[in-house]
């Protein structure tokens, strides 16, 4: 059986070491969606919500979060990401988002992906719940990482 990287052999929690790991280059895309009444995609395809331009700001919020992922999951190593792009589709009553976090590291961009697109859907959510009470996140997964040595 498999040991979990973040749990030492006495139980206790622990960060990973990965001082002697080289580094490579890393990329992580993880996607999720939104599902939206109707009424709310023709309010956002229009630019009718009160708060502001909804993809844009989540593009934000969904930047910062991957820049903060390491103050918001207690074991995440703290990385100098070089590039994160959030991308949304709008389609048939659900909003579906990407972020694609890249570094050059000792360790992966997965949680740095996942955090952006979580906010990204968590900002749409915010800034349509004075329209839509029945929205729904789901679907927040890696889609894909890959390594490449530099």
């Amino acid at each position: 059986m498999k040991r979990l990287s973040h749990v030492s052999s006495d139980g206790r929690v622990r960060m990973v070491d990965v001082s002697e790991k080289p580094h490579s280059f890393r990329t992580a895309i993880a996607a999720g969606k939104i599902k939206i009444k109707r009424a709310t995609a023709n309010a956002i395809s229009r630019n009718r919500i009160g708060k502001g331009n909804i993809f844009a700001t989540a593009q934000i919020a969904g930047i910062q979060a991957a820049k903060r992922a390491s103050e918001l999951i207690p074991l995440c190593h703290p990385l100098p990401l070089s590039n994160v792009e959030i991308d949304f589709e709008m389609k048939n009553g659900v909003v579906s988002a990407n972020c694609t976090a890249r570094t050059t590291a000792q360790t992966g961009v997965e949680m740095e992906a996942l955090a952006g697109v979580a906010i990204a859907l968590l900002t749409i959510y915010d800034m349509c719940k004075a329209i839509d009470k029945e929205m729904e996140i789901s679907g927040v997964r890696l889609v894909k990482k890959e390594k490449r040595l530099v």
